[in-house]
């Protein structure tokens, strides 16, 4: 496995569950009947961060931690008991060292974007714009450097008009990116940022736009849920969680004007609803899926959840799953 993953918060996190499964344990849950449908693909890493549905190409669009861009095609006839095949499209050789994280699929510019952060040393962290037709790079647009204050780049959403949002994990800000790549501002606010120092370990985490103008965007440690405003001049505002808790969660999925999933490790799904245009909201429901494998985002197939989990099993072939989460 590559080092750069190796102290990042959630490898440490995983080495904590990890041991304190038996390898029994794991196997029976291995071989257990799932209760909803799963993807399972062949891959060639242990760890992957992100998968989104790319329904025009038929096709789920994984990140590598060990960096690069793989796809998953779906058939049109699927065969129940044959793992799908991941396969390798972007590797960015000048880019190595560091881990690609979040993914946006943007289908009305053809394109995808990917988060390249440096999870080591927390030195460098990038977005970069792909066709998704021939994988050719559109843009890339650093966002932090060795001579910046550490940062760690993770998740991206797009608005509308087709600009960037990349959260930092570390210091609990949100970088802006133009539709042609340029980096056109930061936004930072005293309510990212918890008095408690370890509330801060894991900061501003997934992010998506919301089709009447505004962000939402997840604190990991703490599970706070915020509002950010476009149409008014990127006001934040704190979601006011009424029922429920969302620590720990990760990436995250709108399913419907009201509602939102949050993959969240274990159990590995949360079902957020808000009914005042998230003012407040409240957790709706919840799923169990392999509580070993960590989930770590969330996608749409065909009106589906599906949550995507950071660990492969098997050897040489890494088998990675893709699972149904019925709320």
């Amino acid at each position: 496995m590559a080092l750069s993953y190796l102290c990042s918060p959630r490898f440490l996190s995983f080495l904590v569950l990890i041991s304190a499964i038996p390898i029994g344990v794991i196997v029976t849950l291995e071989r257990a009947q799932p209760a909803t449908h799963v993807y399972h693909y062949h891959s060639s890493g242990w760890f992957r961060e992100c998968v989104k549905w790319d329904s025009d190409h038929r096709r789920f669009i994984v990140s590598f931690f060990e960096g690069g861009v793989g796809q998953v095609s779906v058939p049109d006839k699927e065969s129940p008991s044959s793992p799908l095949e991941e396969i390798t499209v972007v590797k960015e050789t000048h880019l190595a060292g560091n881990a690609s994280l979040g993914i946006a699929i943007d289908p009305s510019r053809n394109r995808v974007l990917v988060v390249y952060g440096d999870l080591l040393w927390n030195r460098y962290g990038a977005l970069v714009a792909y066709d998704l037709n021939n994988w050719n790079r559109l843009f890339l647009t650093q966002l932090a450097g060795p001579s910046d204050e550490k940062s760690f780049a993770d998740d991206v959403a797009v608005d509308a008009e087709g600009n960037a949002y990349v959260t930092d994990v570390r210091g609990s800000k949100i970088w802006k990116v133009g539709v042609e790549g340029k980096l056109l501002s930061v936004i930072r606010n005293p309510l990212f940022t918890p008095k408690k120092w370890y509330k801060n370990l894991i900061g501003l985490n997934g992010i998506v736009y919301h089709p009447d103008g505004f962000l939402i965007v997840i604190h990991t440690s703490t599970g706070n849920l915020f509002k950010i405003d476009l149409t008014k001049g990127e006001e934040v505002k704190e979601i006011k969680l009424k029922k429920g808790s969302l620590s720990f969660g990760d990436g995250l999925e709108l399913v419907s004007p009201t509602k939102l999933v949050v993959a969240a490790g274990t159990p590995s799904g949360r079902l957020v609803e808000s009914l005042d245009g998230w003012n407040t909201a409240s957790v709706v429901g919840t799923f169990s899926g392999p509580m070993h494998r960590i989930a770590t985002a969330a996608t749409v197939k065909d009106g589906k959840v599906y949550l995507s989990h950071m660990v492969g099993i098997g050897y040489p072939k890494k088998k990675h799953a893709l699972v149904e989460a019925v709320f």
